[in-house]
């Protein structure tokens, strides 16, 4: 067979420990044909072979982004982005900007808030009607979890009045009975999304739910271009794999209109989101999204489940007090005993098992759980894994690598580490827990297997701007020194996340027969200060043989 592609003149580094490294690859009907020497690779070529000199770049793997949410990223797109901006002025400049540009938007959403905007005291809907009173304005923290949102929105929601919520989610009340303006949690602000004609999307991470009436063709038209607007986004950070975090079924059907269309440039992985309200005879839904999708493109097979909130809004769930706040640590979703039983339950049906989980009390539930399911069902090759461990308690770190549980972690997350500031979030952690938060090193000392990504749409998907927060995290103060090597970040961003999702056979190694999978870096990483790999840029990203991407 002749190559498709050659990608040639390059520093490849392989991810194979046999083979670590190579001067070309080979790509032939969407698979890696061959990797080794320049000149033999050249020899392979036919009269139709399309040959790309990398200059000396770096090629790897492409990127494995563990843990992402492509189809909220997709739409947000459209949105205010509000990262860098503190203070009232600033603020309104934005959104009275925003707001002009678009003038029949029925919600002004803004997204990467940062809980400290106004100096670190609690933002209010009155700070938003100080900007826009006669339209629907709302923002987005940078973590996902707490909306902001004018008068004329929570009117227009009907949470104005407040609203019974789920436990876990809550509109918080200000002092004259009516709501705040803060709204904590995907439930608690979805009334708001919605006004925004975006519901349909947020279903997979708000309630696990899915749309009806079933969304007719120009609806899912909608919907699949905001989808598209995100893999564009991706493929050109280099990423030709991914776990996207949040869905349901109406997620994966929309995927597959897209590859029945040849628009989908990445291979997904979506999970059935199991929620605290359900019953366990809800997981037959999982394992029918898991028998119907299940090809080189488009998988299932996993479920996701929120175990508490997070820190900077006090609905993360630790084992002692938030700092000066006695009595309050908030309370996991999923009490130890159900969430044993569940957790047993989907280890017992095949499933793997994907918790969100902040706290360290949230954590320790975990893997209390995860160890249940392993006693109960025996040992497997299950790969269960734990979303984000902030905050670890150092009694539970060797049960990670004990237990063969992922720890799927986002290395520009930790403040200081890139954008986030080192306060308030680290005041919220308090400084006599500054050593247990955002472990890494000590996670993989102590056997976890490591997948990094970004969390997109927390931060802008930049996976060369996450290797280089890995790279060059400053400690904190009294803490280890959490950083680890180069070739153990650029692993844990490609084979890492391909082995957490049972997919290192498909886009772990570049080695022949496995899928096309490639990303060059804009130069050679290794002759790179570190400080600098963010600006690096994405040259060539292709995914099943073909570029999905070129600088």
């Amino acid at each position: 067979m002749l190559p498709d592609l050659i990608v040639t003149n390059a520093r490849v580094l392989t991810m194979d420990d046999a083979n670590p490294r190579a001067e070309a690859v080979a790509i032939a009907g969407g698979r890696i044909l061959a990797v080794g020497r320049r000149a033999a690779i050249e020899a392979l070529a036919g009269p139709a072979t399309r040959m790309i000199d990398a200059q000396g770049r770096t090629a790897l793997p492409g990127f494995f982004e563990s843990h992402l949410h492509l189809v909220l990223g997709g739409a947000e797109l459209a949105h205010l982005q509000l990262g860098g901006i503190y203070g009232a002025e600033p603020l309104g400049a934005a959104f009275r900007a925003y707001g002009a540009a678009n003038p029949g938007k029925p919600l002004l959403m803004a997204q990467g808030a940062d809980y400290a905007m106004f100096g670190g005291r609690p933002i209010t809907r009155q700070d938003l009607d100080a900007i826009i009173a006669d339209r629907p304005v709302a923002m987005t923290a940078y973590d996902h979890h707490t909306v902001w949102a004018n008068t004329a929105a929570l009117a227009a929601a009907g949470l104005l009045q407040g609203a019974a919520m789920p436990a876990g989610h809550e509109v918080v009340m200000g002092p004259d009975g009516l709501a705040s303006g803060e709204l904590r949690e995907f439930e608690a602000f979805a009334p708001v999304i919605a006004l925004g004609g975006e519901l349909r999307l947020n279903l997979g991470i708000a309630t696990g739910g899915e749309p009806d009436p079933w969304p007719v063709e120009a609806e899912r038209a909608i919907d699949r271009a905001k989808i598209a607007r995100g893999l564009a986004h991706c493929a050109a950070h280099g990423i030709t794999s991914m776990v996207n975090m949040d869905g349901n079924r109406y997620t994966l059907e929309l995927l597959r209109e897209l590859r029945d269309a040849g628009g989908l440039t990445a291979r997904v992985k979506v999970p059935f989101h199991f929620k605290p309200t359900m019953d366990l005879s809800e997981l037959d839904r999982a394992v029918a999204m898991t028998r119907d999708y299940d090809d080189d493109w488009l998988q299932s097979g996993f479920v996701k489940m929120f175990m508490d909130g997070v820190m900077d809004s006090g609905t993360a769930y630790r084992l002692d007090d938030y700092p000066g706040q006695p009595g309050h640590r908030s309370a996991p979703l999923f009490g130890p005993d159900r969430f044993k039983a569940i957790a047993t339950e989907i280890d017992r049906r095949g499933l793997q098992i994907a918790v969100h989980a902040i706290g360290d009390g949230a954590v320790r539930v975990t893997i209390d759980g995860i160890e249940a399911a392993r006693q109960a069902n025996g040992p497997r090759d299950s790969r269960h894994r734990i979303e984000h461990i902030e905050l670890i308690d150092r009694a539970d770190v060797p049960r990670l690598g004990a237990l063969g549980i992922v720890a799927s972690l986002q290395p520009s997350h930790p403040p200081g580490a890139m954008d986030f500031p080192l306060f308030p979030s680290l005041d919220k952690v308090g400084r006599n827990r500054w050593p247990d938060s955002f472990r890494v090193r000590t996670l993989a000392e102590a056997g976890a297997p490591l997948a990094f990504a970004s969390d997109w749409p927390v931060t802008d998907v930049a996976v060369l701007r996450n290797i280089q927060a890995a790279l060059t995290r400053v400690p904190y103060e009294g803490a280890e020194d959490e950083r680890v090597g180069l070739m153990a970040v650029l692993r844990a961003c490609t084979a890492g996340g391909a082995w957490a999702a049972h997919r290192e056979g498909v886009t772990g190694r570049l080695i022949p027969g496995l899928a096309g999978d490639l990303v060059v870096l804009g130069g050679d990483i290794e002759a790179t200060d570190p400080q600098d790999v963010g600006r690096m840029g994405i040259a060539l990203t292709v995914c099943g043989g073909r570029v999905t991407h070129q600088a």
